[in-house]
């Protein structure tokens, strides 16, 4: 498609053609819902001892590539977005590939391993004993008591993350989240995408008699 950004408005289209915050929001707590048996899963691997950490780590990293990344590639989103009846696009109109889906991901998937590193760094200085003899819950205020200073750096860095995507997204007709930016993608819903493309080769059409 020769049109570069998918348009703003389609005539005879009231409602926005793109994803906003709510429905955005509500794919994400499905996805939340969706990953609670894994979720649950790590948590209780974890809690067997201090060791399990380390082989857990590899895992839940392919784990996050193949949903966060491999299932945008392959379907357009993740379970909770085609759930929901949105789709991930490029802004020209066209099917995600692997470099967008990448792209997408690619500040999350940083933050995903500082953080695992942090906890892994905060496991090497615990007192195995002691660490195994605390619940589930004190073995964590054990851990952050071990490396505040770094912790806390990874938290504010977090919260720097989500209140940019939030700001950004709340701010542009397109309703493009900075990682949007990032990747050069848009979320639309998924009922108009064939009217979305009728209508860039439409304009493509007409942009082509106007040249000749």
């Amino acid at each position: 498609m020769a049109t570069k950004q998918t348009p703003l408005t389609i005539d005879g289209i009231d409602e926005s053609i793109y994803a906003g915050f709510w429905t955005r929001l509500g794919s994400l707590l499905l996805d939340f819902v969706i990953l609670l048996p894994y979720t649950f899963l790590i948590l209780y691997l974890n809690g067997l001892s201090k060791n399990a950490y380390y082989f857990t780590f590899i895992p839940s990293l392919l784990f996050h590539f193949w949903f966060s990344i491999y299932l945008v590639k392959k379907y357009g989103g993740t379970p909770g977005k085609l759930i929901v009846g949105i789709k991930i696009l490029k802004l020209d109109g066209t099917d995600v590939t692997w470099k967008e889906a990448i792209l997408r991901q690619i500040v999350d998937f940083v933050l995903v391993i500082f953080g695992a590193s942090m906890t892994l760094y905060a496991l090497s200085l615990a007192d195995s004993e002691y660490y195994e003899s605390l619940t589930w819950m004190t073995k964590q205020q054990y851990l952050f008591a071990l490396t505040p200073l770094l912790l806390q750096i990874n938290t504010w860095i977090n919260n720097i993350w989500v209140y940019s995507e939030l700001i950004i997204l709340l701010f542009n007709k397109r309703k493009r989240a900075l990682h949007d930016f990032i990747a050069n993608t848009v979320i639309v819903k998924t009922k108009y995408i064939d009217k979305i493309r009728e209508v860039m080769n439409e304009n493509n059409l007409q942009t082509d008699t106007t040249t000749e």
